[in-house]
């Protein structure tokens, strides 16, 4: 698409702040103007579209595409959200440990163990580990904790957990970003120990790594949005 606006500003809109081009406020897929409870957020959606090039995709607004989502996607089926997140914890990527070599069972022990510690001191969660793939089941109150949780977060929060999370493939790491334990990219090296410790012997897979950069570009937009919209 074709730059088409000179200006982008922040107006006041029915006691929220839309984003206006040129005197016109940018509306949402079903005609209504989008607006968003957070000045901040509003500034930094105001700032991608003016800071779009001559020719931009959808793909180059991620905080407008993740507000939209709250509003249109996420509040409509919020139970549904957090149910779905809800499983990521209790089928989560750090309680499924490598079987060999000792020197990656060491790694992830080490890298993995002290989240799961924080999500028993910091949550109330006690998850279980195997080594392999076959599922494991998890005490049934992790999930009745895990949803509590999860029902306290606004939909802006959940919106940005339903990026970061399957990305990670793990609540705990989620919800460690989510309380600012945890940086963005340290999360995506420890959600992507196995594959960096391959490489590491093998060489670099360039479309492994190119996946991962994405994922991680995606994550920390996620977060930003997320920060915004405490403030």
């Amino acid at each position: 698409m074709k730059r088409f606006w000179t200006t982008s500003e922040v107006i006041p809109l029915d006691g929220k702040y839309a984003i206006s081009l040129d005197g016109t406020p940018v509306r949402q897929s079903d005609g209504s103007p989008l607006s968003v409870p957070f000045a901040a957020l509003a500034e930094g959606i105001a700032g991608e579209w003016a800071a779009a090039a001559p020719e931009f995709t959808l793909e180059d607004f991620p905080l407008m595409r993740l507000a939209a989502t709250a509003q249109v996607r996420v509040a409509p089926v919020r139970d549904e959200i957090i149910r779905q997140l809800a499983d990521y914890g209790m089928n989560d990527l750090l309680c499924y440990r490598s079987e060999a070599p000792p020197a990656l069972v060491a790694l992830e022990t080490a890298e993995w163990d002290p989240w799961l510690l924080w999500a028993e001191r910091e949550i109330g969660v006690g998850l279980r580990c195997t080594a392999g793939i076959l599922p494991i089941e998890q005490p049934p109150e992790c999930r009745a904790v895990f949803i509590s949780r999860l029902r306290r977060m606004t939909v802006y929060q959940l919106a940005s957990l339903g990026v970061i999370v399957p990305a990670l493939g793990s609540l705990v790491l989620g919800l460690a970003v989510e309380a600012g334990a945890l940086a963005p990219d340290a999360a995506c090296a420890c959600a992507n120990l196995g594959a960096i410790w391959q490489e590491t012997r093998w060489g670099v897979d360039e479309d492994s790594a190119a996946g991962r950069a994405r994922l991680a570009e995606d994550i920390a937009s996620s977060v930003l949005f997320m920060r915004l919209c405490q403030t």
